[in-house]
């Protein structure tokens, strides 16, 4: 147990649960578009795609904005589906905006964490994560809400976490914690920059990387039990 005085939070399947969110958007805008005739296999290769292009987002391989009609227009491309992907991209993103689903534990730990600083740092399109923030329980409860598409940086790059620590005044890494599911940007973000890490794994996945969370948790009230 140690006295961390200044929790990040990662927000997709750390806080919100992005699947559920994800799979309503992509069930409503495929709806709008009459196209739900193939839509399990839409979502396979969907999912595939957008994997590689999240990965290569990390990597600095491509932007945010290319990123969100690519991962279309190779889904268009692969299913000869003739549609425009950045609209299409947009009317998703609108759905994806409404998915205000919490992680089971997730309003609880943040109220019996509301004694502490807490703030969040996210991946993501400014519009899509602040609506879903705003549109939940968890609205008014972070001293500052930090998206990759409004600094123009994505974790795990030490400059989103520049950026943070600029936003709230911190001087001193040793009282801050950053927490979330992700082991290539959020993991890895807090050990690049030099900060302790919590590893959200609900589902016990194996970690077979070189990437070595401070602590690995595989339920949301268990943080409790590391912070003092």
């Amino acid at each position: 147990m140690k006295n961390y005085d200044i929790i990040f939070f990662d927000v997709d399947d750390t806080l919100f649960d992005f699947t559920k969110s994800e799979q309503e958007a992509f069930y409503k805008v495929f709806e709008k578009y009459n196209l739900l005739n193939n839509l399990k296999l839409f979502e396979k290769s969907y999912q595939e795609i957008s994997k590689v292009l999240w990965r290569g987002l990390e990597h600095g391989k491509m932007t945010l904005i290319e990123l969100g009609s690519e991962r279309f227009r190779r889904l268009f491309l692969k299913h000869q589906i003739k549609l425009d992907a950045v609209v299409f991209n947009q009317d998703y993103l609108g759905f994806l905006g409404e998915g205000t689903h919490l992680v089971p534990g997730a309003e609880k730990l943040i109220t019996d964490l509301s004694h502490k600083r807490l703030a969040i740092i996210t991946n993501g399109y400014t519009d899509v994560q602040t609506s879903r923030i705003n549109n939940s329980p968890l609205v008014n409860t972070f001293e500052h809400i930090i998206i990759s598409e409004t600094t123009g940086i994505q974790k795990p790059h030490t400059g989103i976490f520049d950026y943070a620590f600029h936003k709230l005044q911190i001087s001193d890494k040793s009282n801050v914690l950053m927490v979330g599911d992700s082991l290539t940007s959020d993991i890895q973000g807090g050990m690049n920059y030099g900060i302790d890490t919590c590893w959200f794994n609900p589902r016990h996945k194996v970690n077979d990387t070189a990437i070595k969370p401070t602590y690995e948790i595989n339920k949301l009230e268990s943080l409790l039990e590391i912070i003092k």
